[in-house]
């Protein structure tokens, strides 16, 4: 039985136009879900708090669109301990994002969820001990470069980060770090399992884990507060469902680009709503980093075609995982 078909995946031809417009609406979806995210902190709304109910509603959402369309089966899992272990790691993963919306400009939390590709190919070369090209390494350090300009560390000298908060920064990279990791977990349970699977569960296992941490940070808030964390909940699983349908219609060499286009809407929720222009060095790192990973994307895509089918689909899921992982990818580690 092949891959696809432990998975509960049907094949489908592919519709580019379709899957591209998915991706779109769904970089829409999450960037509105990390604008609300950042109201929802102003108001006094923690980041565990945040993760809980972000988790917490994708559980019935999720459920109940698969009842209601007949694939509830889907979720049928052998692989409890993989999925739980994939929710701590991605969890942590949110709590990173989450705190980089809270902290840091949308333009600049948006940005440096882009280096999650950089951090999986240094995983790739330094702990997997795998061979990785010239062209993914320059990548890498072009990235990296981008990073630096955005944060700017030579002010570090005069006492600060510029005006961005340290706290912020560490939160934005370490979710970068955080969603490359989960990237191989999913690699790995892509084998068998469906993506909505991996989604459902993920949102189970996490709001778990964040129910832990609640009674500590959990607090009274007003009616218009909580109707923030509805909305952050309902943004953030249409988001996923998203990603989830464009992956359906379309090879992630295909969308992957569109993923870029959440700075755009970051770019004008930060502006129209909190009154924030990217500084110059964002303007200027932000490309450096884009441009990063695209080259590893078509690279990766280059080499697929280079394999084995049977490699290929690994290389696809492994794609795929960095893809949707942050903002599945910046969010979730999802």
């Amino acid at each position: 039985m092949s891959t696809r078909e432990t998975s509960g995946a049907r094949s489908h031809p592919d519709r580019p136009l379709l899957a591209i417009t998915l991706r779109l609406m769904a970089m829409v979806m999450l960037s509105t879900m990390f604008m609300l995210v950042k109201l929802a902190g102003e108001r006094g709304v923690s980041a565990p708090e945040m993760v809980f109910w972000r988790q917490a509603m994708a559980v019935p959402l999720i459920a109940g669109w698969l009842l209601a369309t007949g694939r509830i089966g889907l979720l049928k899992t052998r692989r409890v301990p993989s999925h739980a272990f994939r929710a701590l790691a991605g969890t942590l993963g949110l709590v990173c994002n989450v705190t980089a919306a809270m902290l840091l400009p949308l333009s600049v939390g948006t940005t440096l969820g882009f280096t999650a590709p950089l951090f999986a190919v240094l995983i790739t070369a330094l702990i997997l001990r795998d061979r990785v090209g010239p062209w993914r390494w320059l990548a890498v350090g072009l990235g990296f470069v981008g990073v630096l300009v955005i944060t700017q560390p030579a002010d570090l000298l005069h006492g600060g980060i510029g005006s961005l908060p340290p706290i912020g920064l560490a939160a934005g990279l370490g979710a970068g770090v955080v969603v490359a990791i989960v990237s191989f977990q999913i690699r790995d349970l892509a084998r068998t399992e469906a993506p909505i699977a991996c989604v459902f569960w993920f949102a189970f296992f996490g709001s778990l884990l964040a129910a832990v941490l609640l009674p500590l940070f959990g607090r009274p808030h007003e009616a218009q507060v909580w109707l923030l964390l509805v909305a952050v909940g309902l943004a953030g699983t249409l988001a996923q469902l998203l990603i989830t349908a464009a992956l359906r219609h379309g090879a992630v060499a295909t969308v992957v680009v569109m993923d870029y286009t959440a700075l755009i809407w970051a770019t004008v929720y930060g502006y129209t709503i909190f009154g924030h222009l990217p500084e110059a060095s964002t303007w200027l790192g932000a490309p450096l980093i884009i441009a990063a990973g695209l080259i590893i994307t078509w690279r990766e895509h280059h080499l697929s075609k280079r394999i084995s089918p049977t490699s290929a689909l690994d290389e696809s899921a492994a794609e795929e995982s960095l893809v949707t992982t942050p903002k599945m990818t910046r969010e979730p580690g999802a």
